[in-house]
């Protein structure tokens, strides 16, 4: 897709930037950023946790000549360079638009005491492709939380496509339950819906989900996610707060219409927060 046919950015760049410096200082309230697909950034107490972050073409340019080309719907939100002030980036699995090596080598670069929180499983995998020594991710497991400077993450199993663990038992893909100051985050990675989540999220009640919405299509001949409707469903069964959906408008042949969403979220009262790639969801629009 041409440049001038990009879905535009409300904000990118050094404006952002701007914006989350802007904001460091505030002490009761904490933002959160969509930075398009999967990746977000969590900003409390003028600590910055870098979800899952895709902010590169490596996989456009990867697939160029193949079955499934990956073209670009939006614009970039922001160059990962700009990125600083992170305490804790995050990858729920393995898959490129989780873990990309153009995004995060930028990122480690710039910020030399940022946390880097992986399932555990992945350690080797992780150390391989970002070119750092095995010890130096923070593992999680399903078994118990990890607390890195004041936030407490809890490994959530995903489903993608089946919920596939390595030889000690650990997921390999994995959500995350996200507890810092009273608020709950869950950011579910990549996972199509299993009965069993919901007895394991339903104890944390979470403020947030961000959840994906782009369906499980066999014909796209990559793994899936939550539909528009069990997105909206998920969200209501365990409690949320409100739902921010993710993980469509990047890739053309791997996306799904956000309205949709909309329509399923209203049918059932769930709360919802649609946003734009770089625009702010803030603390007091819970209220």
């Amino acid at each position: 897709m041409k440049t001038d046919q990009l879905i535009k950015a409300i904000k990118k760049d050094h404006e952002l930037v701007q914006e989350m410096d802007d904001l460091a200082r505030d002490d009761k309230r904490f933002q959160l950023w969509w930075l398009g697909q999967s990746g977000f950034l969590l900003q409390w107490k003028g600590k910055r946790v870098l979800m899952d972050p895709y902010l590169s073409d490596s996989l456009t340019k990867k697939y160029a000549t193949t079955e499934k080309p990956h073209i670009r719907m939006s614009e970039q939100v922001i160059d990962p360079a700009l990125l600083k002030g992170i305490s804790i980036v995050t990858s729920s699995h393995n898959h490129t638009d989780h873990l990309d090596a153009e995004t995060l080598l930028p990122v480690l670069e710039n910020n030399p005491a940022v946390k880097f929180v992986i399932p555990e499983a992945n350690r080797d995998f992780v150390a391989e492709r970002i070119r750092c020594e095995k010890k130096y991710p923070i593992g999680l497991t399903d078994q118990g939380p990890v607390t890195v400077d004041e936030f407490t993450f809890h490994g959530i199993p995903a489903k993608h496509n089946e919920i596939e663990r390595d030889g000690n038992g650990n997921p390999k893909a994995m959500g995350y339950v996200i507890e810092f100051g009273g608020d709950v985050i869950y950011h579910s990675g990549d996972t199509l819906w299993f009965d069993e989540m919901f007895n394991i999220l339903k104890t944390f009640s979470p403020d947030i989900a961000l959840l994906p919405i782009n369906g499980n299509d066999p014909a796209r001949k990559v793994a899936g996610n939550l539909n528009c409707y069990e997105a909206a469903a998920l969200a209501k069964k365990i409690g949320a707060k409100v739902v921010i959906p993710c993980h469509y408008d990047m890739f053309t042949f791997n996306t799904a219409d956000v309205n949709d969403f909309v329509n399923e979220a209203k049918k059932i009262n769930q709360p919802y927060r649609v946003l734009r790639g770089g625009e702010k969801f803030d603390s007091n629009d819970l209220l």
